[in-house]
């Protein structure tokens, strides 16, 4: 078996499972955040249980709305609280929360071999770790916090390989859109994507919850790496309990294996409204653009604040643009500020905000107005995704994001740095 069958066997007491054999399978962990929460809750009150399945392994947090920015949003994170404490369930709040899926990791609280489940499309990140993460109705989530049990089917897996050694700014993000690009939104429908390669072993933790965070923007079901040193030394210092790594056997099957050589790629650029229409940067340059927003549950943590900052520590914000950057935790917050990152962003002439997904879906802190473009490190470009439907989104790395703020259009990082 590979490596998320291996995982979903141990979790519902099989020795073997294949791909689109029904499974129910116990759950190691679920989230959910305060769009979702609120509707699970409801439907939790439906089922007429006196108690969760096992409040350690349920944690909701308020990420996407939060500060609240109005009587409904703080409705919904007033009804968080109160079930958090009726039921005992660890509740992330505003003053030590984060962007979920920045902050689980972090905390300790998914680790390999997990089986993870979220009412929020990108809890496929947690496959950084070697956990078989996927996101969930809210209908599904009530269900799973009072039996500890989801019912699914097993995806078949796609094995990408990636040979070479990555260029000057490239990292996971640009991996993973170049990936989209290449097989489109549904390239990998259903499937696990089960990341390896050379190119990916010299990959950080963190450009790899990058990568496992897009997979559902190929359609996948979960986006899976391997464990190695990396992870280990990741996990050791963050783990609040015991874990079992799993491998993929050598005769493993696979749906299909795509291998890429990643040695001639450059930072890419998807151009609305689609993921998959990504691009080299140097075929993009000169678009103009109205706001860069750095951060998010794809690319807020502390490497992607440096890399903002290298380029931003020796230039000021394009006047009339807005340059908005989000620290994904509390945690990643202070290290930036004891860096002197959250300095350097403010003297370079942009806005840092307390952790909030606001402008990612759109929400606040960042909204679009008809006409305007913004390049994102965000994880989607959807029309209206980041405000008016007449807006553009335009997605990349920090280092290009940040790089465009500099110059006010679509600019490769080496345009800058000079």
């Amino acid at each position: 078996m590979n490596l998320a069958e291996k995982i979903l066997a141990a979790h519902c007491g099989r020795k073997v499972v294949a791909p689109g054999e029904f499974i129910n399978a116990r759950v190691d962990m679920v989230l959910s955040n305060d769009i979702t929460a609120p509707i699970a809750i409801n439907e939790f009150r439906r089922l007429g249980v006196s108690k969760v399945f096992d409040k350690s392994k349920i944690v909701m947090v308020a990420d996407h709305f939060v500060p609240n920015k109005d009587i409904l949003s703080a409705e919904q994170a007033k009804q968080m609280r109160e079930f958090c404490k009726e039921y005992g369930i660890r509740f992330y709040d505003v003053g030590e929360m984060g962007i979920e899926h920045v902050l689980l990791p972090e905390q300790g609280l998914v680790l390999p071999g997990d089986v993870v489940i979220g009412a929020d499309s990108h809890t496929c990140t947690y496959g950084a770790v070697g956990a078989f993460a996927t996101g969930m109705g809210s209908t599904d989530i009530a269900v799973a916090m009072a039996t500890g049990d989801i019912w699914m089917k097993v995806p078949p897996t796609i094995k990408y390989v990636y040979h070479g050694q990555l260029g000057k700014w490239v990292g996971g993000k640009d991996l993973i859109l170049y990936t989209i690009g290449e097989i489109g939104v549904d390239g990998a429908l259903y499937a696990a994507m089960e990341f390896t390669g050379e190119a990916i072993e010299e990959l950080s933790m963190d450009g790899r919850f990058t990568m496992a965070n897009m997979a559902i923007e190929a359609g996948g079901k979960a986006g899976l790496f391997h464990v190695d040193n990396k992870t280990q030394l990741y996990i050791k210092s963050r783990a609040r309990q015991s874990y079992l790594v799993y491998e993929s056997d050598n005769d493993a099957e696979y749906q299909d294996v795509i291998e890429y050589d990643v040695t001639a790629i450059e930072p890419q650029v998807s151009l609305p409204h689609s993921p998959a229409n990504a691009k080299p940067v140097t075929k993009v340059g000169g678009i103009k653009i109205d706001q860069s927003v750095i951060g998010s549950c794809t690319n807020g943590r502390i490497e992607d604040l440096r890399l903002a900052a290298q380029i931003l520590k020796r230039h000021k914000v394009h006047q009339g643009i807005r340059c908005i950057i989000l620290p994904g935790t509390q945690q990643v917050y202070l290290d930036a500020l004891a860096e002197g990152l959250i300095e350097t962003f403010v003297k370079a002439g942009a806005a840092v905000s307390t952790p909030t997904c606001g402008p990612c879906l759109g929400g606040h802190m960042g909204v679009l107005a008809e006409g305007e473009r913004c390049i994102s490190t965000t994880n989607r470009n959807f029309v209206g995704r980041m405000g008016s439907p007449k807006s553009e989104v335009y997605l990349a790395n920090p280092a290009v994001a940040a790089a465009s703020a500099v110059t006010g259009k679509i600019t490769h990082p080496d345009e800058v740095m000079k």
